[in-house]
């Protein structure tokens, strides 16, 4: 072997068509990166949460800010973490059919609710 070359394997996709990759791919050396800046960002993402609690803004503001930051961690966790950044359709269906139905979930209760603080 020449300077450069690297062993490679050969591998399948899905849809069957042969490609070739190196053997050492997805290992510590270039592979643990993106963990290491996911595990960046939910940590950023974390002491946002755990500073915006600290910002004079009414409630319902910092409620609002809170779920959506915690969504964007939950987001996160499943595209990287769980691998599902290459499957869109999973991906909709993991996050965003779960996200839609938490909202009309919300929006359904609010009476409910307003019913009960009423009675207070």
């Amino acid at each position: 072997m020449g300077s450069g070359e690297g062993h490679h394997t050969q591998t399948t996709d899905v849809a069957g068509h042969q490609a070739s990759a190196p053997e050492h791919a997805g290992t510590a050396h270039g592979g643990y990166r993106v963990y290491w800046v996911t595990w960046g960002w939910l940590l950023l993402i974390t002491l946002l949460e755990v500073g915006v609690v600290f910002v004079p803004m009414p409630r319902w503001m910092l409620t609002l800010l809170l779920v959506i930051l915690a969504g964007m961690k939950a987001g996160l966790i499943i595209a990287f973490f769980m691998h599902v950044r290459m499957e869109r359709i999973s991906f909709i269906y993991t996050v965003l059919v779960p996200m839609v139905l938490g909202v009309i979930l919300f929006f359904a209760l609010i009476p409910d609710g307003l019913h009960t603080l009423q009675m207070r």
